[in-house]
Parts: structure tokens; sequence; C-alpha cells
């Protein structure tokens, strides 16, 4: 089923929603305030949902239509991208791209990459969406963004997955734990141990705990947290130690801090591009994942030990 639109009614609906008034709106599109009724009318029956609650004093996006908004400003962002990369004289690739990263990952993949890519490509704009990993899915699924860089992990069958990299799990502490002493880690190593876990809500907690029953193994956290960052802010006050993605952890020699690997198992996660089966990337974005997949592709691995 097609859904039959045109870029007009598109706008009409960002400009009520980012006006709050249809008053304004009209104004600020130069049209009649009946035609910019006609035009959300026409857009909402062609979605088939109401997107608009109205009343004398107030209007406001529906459920529905505070779903749609990120999607709207997306397409229109890249059709007038587009429309300036036409009437581009040709000797400068404009366009932007717009994708959803877990955080972990944005500090590791993707300077380097930026880095090269605006250098080959200056005038094309990144707006990139650091979310967890449930979100960073929704939004690619949803089409709010091009493609997303995620955990391995995902069931949709409308969404496509390629690895780029494999992300141990290691045990974080300061330099003075006793267990920096080792060269590794086993599992039971970390009873007695305060450990600093992230939340259930996380991606990485979840995969972690599943890899760890598989091997009849359980962690007993002591704290438990949201963000993998305050892990580490415990840990480096000396409050416990934390087990987390290696990407999660200081990259450089840290003052206070060194990571040991854990076997037996050594869990894993991946980490890949994330985008729908059935949608057609733009060129910008494009040229930016063969960037990802020539300086990421697996095998290579990051570091295991400080």
């Amino acid at each position: 089923m097609s859904i039959n639109c045109e870029i007009l009614d598109l706008r009409a609906f960002q400009a009520v929603v980012e006006l709050e008034s249809f008053h304004r709106a009209a104004e600020a599109l130069h049209i009649s305030q009946p035609a910019l009724t006609r035009r959300i009318q026409k857009l909402e029956q062609s979605i088939g949902a109401p997107l608009l609650d109205r009343t004398t004093r107030h209007v406001a996006p529906t459920a529905f239509g505070q779903e749609m908004i990120p999607l709207v400003r997306r397409m229109l962002e890249e059709f007038d991208g587009s429309l300036f990369a036409i009437k581009d004289s040709g000797s400068q690739r404009r366009g932007l791209i717009t994708m959803a990263c877990v955080p972990t990952a944005a500090f590791y993949f993707l300077p380097t990459v930026i880095r090269t890519f605006g250098r080959d490509y200056p005038h094309i704009r990144l707006r990139i969406r650091d979310l967890t990993a449930n979100e960073g899915l929704q939004a690619v699924a949803r089409g709010e963004v091009e493609f997303g860089i995620n955990l391995m992990g995902n069931s949709d069958p409308d969404l496509a997955f390629e690895p780029l990299i494999d992300d141990p799990f290691v045990l974080a502490m300061r330099k003075d734990h006793p267990l920096a002493a080792f060269d590794e880690i086993q599992w039971d190593q970390l009873e007695g141990h305060p450990l600093v876990m992230v939340d259930r809500s996380s991606g990485n907690r979840t995969l972690l705990d599943a890899a760890l029953a598989r091997a009849n193994l359980k962690l007993s956290w002591f704290y438990e947290v949201t963000h993998l960052n305050t892990s580490l802010g415990l840990v480096e006050a000396g409050l416990g130690i934390s087990v987390l993605p290696r990407l999660a952890t200081p990259q450089e020699d840290h003052p206070f801090l060194v990571t040991r690997p854990i076997v037996n198992p050594v869990v894993t996660r991946t980490i890949g591009i994330v985008r729908r089966r059935s949608a057609t990337l733009s060129p910008a974005a494009d040229r930016f994942i063969d960037m990802l997949l020539t300086t990421w592709k697996r095998p290579e691995q990051p570091p295991t030990a400080n």
C-alpha cells in the first residue's frame, strides 16, 4: 500500500508542530489558514490516523504525530539537501547523513571515520543520535535515521545487520586492586569483590546475562547503575570492579584504571551496521558506510588488556 502525500503536506505538519499554531504556521508558509487545514487533513487521510490534537487555544501532536515528527524532519532535510546538491555546480558534494549509534561505539568507531570522511566530503553534514541499543533499533525501524551502529541480537526480520567488529567484555578495576595482578580473570574470581553492573534495561546487560546463563554462571552485583560511564566512575573511586565491553573502557593508558580479559567463557558482543532491508540509502550514507566497513571490518579486534 502506498501513501499519497506531497512535500507541502509534510511541511505544513512540521510548521504547525514547531510553531504550535495554525495561524502562525500559515503565515510562515505564506498560505491561507483554510489551505493549511486542508493539507493537514489530506495528510491525516493518507496516513489513516490523526496527527494533531486541536482545541480553540492549543494545538499539539497526537501520540502518533509525535512518532512521525523525527521521520518527517529527516525526510524534509534530505529532500532539501538533494535539491541543493542538484543546484550545486558539482564541485562540492553536499548532503545530510542521519544515524543512530550506541554511545560506546560512537566513542571508538566514529571519530577516525568522520575525520577521513570530512576531508573527502567537507560539505556533507552528519547528525549522530547516541541512543541505547533498543532505542537505536527502533529509530532505524521507524525510518527516523538511515542506519545505525548497534549490537547484534536484533530479531526484526525487516532489519539487516552487517558485523563490523567483535568487542569482548573485560574486567575494569583500579591498578592497585588485587585482581590487577592477574593477566586474565576467571569468572569465579569476581566473587567477594563489590561488583558494579549496568541495569537490565541495557542491551549490554541482556547480552551478558544470556551468555553467562548458557554457561551456568550468574553475577551478583553490589552497585547497579544506568550508564557505563557511571560504573567507571565508581570503579575509579575504588568502590568496586566492573564487567563492561572493552570499547567502554579508556582506550589509552589510564592513570588509575586497568582492564583484564575474562575467560572461560569469553563473552563478546558484536557491533555492526543496522539498516532497513526495504530502504535505499542516500549516496552520502552509502559512502559513509563503505568507509566504515573499510576501516573497521572484522576480523580486526581491539586489544583485550591495558
